[in-house]
């Protein structure tokens, strides 16, 4: 997602490498069942295919979608719709990165028609509710189907656009339909509360960072606990196909399921197990391996040595291990320029938890005399980026005052008990 965020985007209030599409397993997916056992894990969309779309038929269809919204057999659902007899399909909408996904971070494809279907397709990214509804409106549609593969993170923007498009489908009388599939990082909840001070285009509500939800259970929070409070109030009317045999607290790394990166930056499982704590790095002047191979796995900045690496691992985090690594961005931040720092290694996903991980790499990172934080001059109230992925100052002013890992970490201790709570009527899946 984006580094540098367009104006717009922010502002709205929403959320050149191709994704490539490594199939990992292409076997039918399955997961792990009781006892070990095996059982078929079918995401939503292949249920809804499964059924020749028939929640559909004789409705006038708009999909918001990416490269991630695909069946088992790797083609596109749209590619499946289109060639549905009986379907109405009235247009696309593209989020950031675009619909076909050639678009980098912070960007969109422009308005086109897609060459396989002949649909339209609409550059939604960095649109609000209302100029969402005026797509929709444009594009005659009276049901929004949603199927992007989320990874389980505030400041990832698709659950935002999935948000902006259920207040506008709402706003039109329109019915939204979400084509579940599985939070590749599973149930865990962790990570400070979005304060509504620093709403943007990376956390538009009150949620904490890392959800812990499917985008199916996560369309149920938003209708039940927030959409009301939006505008003038209300639900959507909202249908959600659920995943069938998928263990929730299972990650994407056990699933089986073809891994299509969501965004041009999110290559591979391993990435979006750091991801929910790597990306504050975003909010600081160390890389976050854009330009690398091994994005938000690679870390550093030229004034970095050898030392960080040590420290990392002298703290012995869990499920990871920090290689002392030096690397070359092609693009973004220290283009061309040699950086030190770590490859952060995932020696077991499902012990690693990647805010505290995060957290240590930050505080061990601010010893440096070269660091500093990311400040961004159109935003003179709130300029500090980092402010706005953690959700408040409070990370932020917590590291420069010398606190350490556990003092950080338990400072929302609180604020994830309550969300766990909250989310408990909307969760799907045991």
């Amino acid at each position: 997602m984006p580094r540098t965020p367009s104006r717009r985007s922010l502002l709205a209030g929403s959320a050149g490498a191709a994704l490539a599409a490594p199939l990992l397993g292409a076997a039918p997916a399955h997961a792990a069942g009781p006892g070990g056992g095996k059982r078929r894990l079918v995401p939503g969309a292949d249920v809804a295919a499964g059924q020749d779309w028939r929640m559909l038929r004789g409705r006038k269809v708009g999909v918001v979608s990416n490269p991630t919204g695909i069946l088992l057999d790797a083609r596109h659902i749209v590619d499946s719709m289109a060639e549905t007899k009986g379907l109405n399909i009235v247009g696309v909408f593209g989020p950031e990165h675009g619909f076909r996904g050639s678009a980098q971070a912070g960007e969109s494809e422009p308005e086109f028609e897609d060459p396989r279907t002949g649909l339209t397709v609409y550059d939604a990214y960095g649109a609000d509710a209302k100029k969402l509804a005026d797509l929709f409106t444009k594009a005659g549609a009276d049901t929004i189907v949603f199927d992007i593969q989320d990874v389980g993170v505030r400041f990832y923007t698709y659950i935002w656009m999935m948000f902006n498009s259920m207040v506008a489908a709402r706003s039109i009388g329109a019915r939204f339909v979400v084509l579940d599939r599985p939070n590749p990082i599973g149930r865990r909840a962790d990570g400070p509360l979005l304060t509504p001070k620093f709403s943007s285009g990376v956390g538009l509500r009150p949620i904490i960072q890392q959800h812990g939800m499917s985008v199916g259970e996560l369309a149920r929070y938003f209708n039940g606990e927030l959409l009301p409070e939006e505008g003038k109030g209300g639900t959507v009317e909202l249908e959600v196909v659920e995943v069938r045999g998928w263990r929730p607290d299972a990650l994407a790394q056990e699933t089986g399921l073809p891994w299509v990166p969501p965004s041009p930056n999110m290559p591979t499982p391993d990435t979006a197990t750091v991801y929910a704590g790597t990306g504050y790095f975003e909010g600081t002047n160390l890389s976050e391996g854009r330009g690398t191979t091994q994005p938000f796995q690679f870390i550093g900045a030229p004034y970095l040595d050898h030392h960080y690496s040590d420290r990392l691992n002298a703290r012995k985090l869990p499920g990871v291990l920090f290689r002392e690594g030096y690397f070359v961005p092609t693009f973004n931040l220290y283009e061309g320029e040699t950086c030190a720092g770590v490859q952060l290694m995932v020696t077991d996903p499902r012990r690693c938890e990647p805010i505290r991980t995060a957290v240590a790499m930050l505080v061990e990172a601010a010893k440096y005399d070269g660091f500093a934080w990311r400040e961004d001059d159109w935003d003179e109230e709130r300029p500090f980026w980092i402010d706005k992925l953690s959700g408040s100052t409070r990370l932020r002013k917590m590291i420069d005052a010398g606190e350490d890992v556990d003092a950080l970490t338990a400072a929302w201790r609180g604020e994830v008990r309550e969300f766990e709570r909250a989310r408990r009527p909307y969760l799907l899946y045991r």
